[in-house]
């Protein structure tokens, strides 16, 4: 095992593979752990940093915030295309490790350099602030440009690289992998944890500089142990993007969209099958009948004697054609789902600056806890819930139903969205009172922002926790949703897809947060709704916004659910809607 025989771009066949199982784990799971330590403190503490050492206004850090993560979680998308038909695995996370670890020294190299940022500001009013200049901006971005290459490349194959290390078709093989994805989450909660609390004090207390050296260095550490590994590690060989074939089948039914469709469709069509293709047999479904043109046998076409297509741009199969209708079907879905992490985004911004203008102290002692670890209640919640929803709410609910899962994905995603409405409403109303003891009883006065409110920052917690509850049925359901419902030769572009939603659902807050402040700034009483002091404006009337397109979308996914047919099935899903089970968060997809 000391040596990759088994790598398969140098011709050895899959019976040769000798698997590196549990002696790559180690560097694998390392390269994880430090990737997520150094990038997560950094990235959960930018909006203070962008505020504070650059002298950003709030809305210009948040929207800058917002892009960055949007568009960090959009180059998934090209990363997972750019491995699966070029690279590979291998090359992909070992390029992608190296450009993070120079993106985090370039913002490490932006504060612990005085040039490189603008004079810290003392006076009461921001405006007065000099902001960054041309090419301290211009700096700033370029160390942002390397992180969005390193986790577009990172993110996406994580995951797959380490189960390519076990053989899938042993018992110890299956056994590893499942052992290896417990490992993965249980040091991305660990990274998440020390990284919203031990670094995120050192950046906000102690030092920038040292805040974002020691990510630095734990960034390094990540490619260390990466490369370390190489030569045990098993390098499957890239096989081509699927969103080739999907694409043939669309231009195919373009061509022939003036044929007529047979009336037996599963007897005219085209019906051939790859004898090496990974994915499972799926059957003819009426949805979407249009694209059944695309296996429609014309005079023109020819078939080889293996029963394969002369021409795979003009004739494709039923197979093709139905795993095509695979990815349609889960688009409606997937929107929802977008507009659903507008609360999560909310949850990881505004609960920041809500928390700058709150008590922070920690009882009678002296310490205050940094803004940016508030987020780390979500993490919580969602680590005791998820054993605690396993080991007992699920069998309780499948003897219930009946069901292996206890309930749907659908339900499950259901759950999670009418949690977000609840985590907004409370989000309003915690901030209402936080604002009106702000006006009324303030224990001292930001220098940048206005006067501090005398409610604990504790108060922020309940909407963490909602939202951490949200997402723990929302997302892991999410995940599971796509792995099951895309075709096996596209669950890589499936994985990417949620943080494709991730990051969409970031571009459309930085659009809501800069409609919002444009159409409300102003005079009078309800003037700007998000101003750089919290306490002048209306940052309830928002989360009130944010709560209401919530509950339209909860609406539309419930559409959604109820026309969703599950792959290999043409039996539509129900939904019952009862306003007093809904009240008791139970929706039936």
């Amino acid at each position: 095992m000391d040596k990759a025989m088994e790598k398969e771009e140098d011709g050895v066949s899959a019976r040769e593979i000798r698997y590196g199982g549990i002696k790559a784990m180690p560097f694998v799971i390392g390269n994880e752990t430090f990737e997520k330590l150094g990038t997560i403190g950094t990235s959960s503490n930018l909006l203070v940093y962008l505020t504070t050492v650059f002298n950003m206004k709030s809305i210009t850090a948040t929207n800058i915030v917002n892009i960055f993560n949007g568009t960090i979680n959009f180059a998934t998308l090209l990363g997972a295309f750019l491995c699966d038909t070029y690279f590979g695995r291998y090359k992909t996370l070992g390029f992608a490790s190296v450009s993070s670890f120079l993106g985090m020294l370039v913002l490490t190299l932006t504060a612990a350099i005085a040039t490189m940022h603008p004079p810290h500001c003392e006076t009461e009013a921001s405006s007065s602030c000099r902001g960054p200049t041309f090419g301290q901006m211009a700096f700033l971005l370029s160390g942002f440009g390397l992180l969005v290459i390193g986790g577009g490349g990172i993110r996406p194959c994580n995951l797959a690289f380490g189960a390519d290390q076990f053989n899938p078709n042993t018992e110890s093989g299956k056994r590893g992998i499942s052992s290896f994805f417990n490992w993965y989450y249980f040091t991305f909660t660990f990274a998440m944890m020390v990284s919203l609390t031990i670094i995120v004090y050192v950046q906000a207390d102690v030092s920038w500089a040292w805040g974002l050296a020691i990510p630095t260095f734990l960034m390094f550490l990540s490619c260390a142990a990466f490369f370390v590994g190489t030569r045990i590690y098993v390098k499957v060989k890239p096989a081509g993007s699927p969103l080739a074939s999907a694409s043939r089948v669309i231009v195919a039914a373009i061509k022939k969209r003036k044929l007529k469709l047979p009336d037996q469709p599963c007897l005219s069509l085209y019906d051939y099958v790859v004898s090496s293709s990974i994915n499972s047999k799926l059957p003819h479904t009426e949805q979407f009948r249009f694209l059944d043109k695309a296996a429609i046998i014309t005079p023109e076409d020819q078939i080889n004697r293996d029963g394969s297509a002369a021409n795979p741009r003009r004739l494709c199969s039923i197979q093709q054609v139905e795993e095509v209708k695979c990815l349609i079907r889960v688009i409606p879905i997937w929107i929802s789902a977008m507009i659903y992490y507008i609360t999560l985004v909310q949850q990881q911004t505004y609960v920041v600056f809500q928390a700058l203008q709150s008590d922070r102290r920690l009882g009678s002692l002296n310490f205050k806890i940094p803004a940016a670890t508030y987020i780390i209640f979500s993490m919580i919640a969602l680590t005791i819930w998820i054993p605690i929803y396993d080991r007992m709410i699920i069998p309780r609910l499948r003897k219930l139903t009946g069901k292996e899962g206890g309930i749907t994905l659908l339900q499950k995603m259901g759950i999670g969205m009418f949690l977000a409405v609840v985590t907004m409403l409370i989000s309003a109303i915690v901030e209402n009172k936080r604002r009106t003891l702000g006006l009324t009883e303030p224990i001292g006065v930001d220098p940048r922002r206005g006067a501090i409110s005398s409610m604990s920052g504790l108060w922020l917690v309940p909407q963490l926790v909602m939202g951490g509850l949200s997402e723990a049925f929302t997302i892991i359901a999410q995940v599971e949703f796509y792995y099951k419902q895309f075709p096996e030769n596209m669950r890589s572009i499936g994985g990417s897809l949620s943080f494709v939603g991730i990051a969409m659902s970031s571009y459309l807050c930085s659009l809501l947060i800069s409609i919002v402040h444009q159409v409300t700034k102003g005079g009078g009483a309800n003037g700007d709704w998000l101003p750089e002091d919290l306490n002048k404006g209306k940052l309830d009337y928002f989360y009130y916004l944010v709560g209401v397109l919530q509950a339209l979308n909860l609406g539309y996914f419930i559409v959604c659910a109820r026309w969703y047919k599950y792959k290999g099935s043409g039996i539509s899903t129900s939904v019952e809607v009862d306003p007093e089970k809904l009240n008791s968060e139970k929706v039936l997809v």
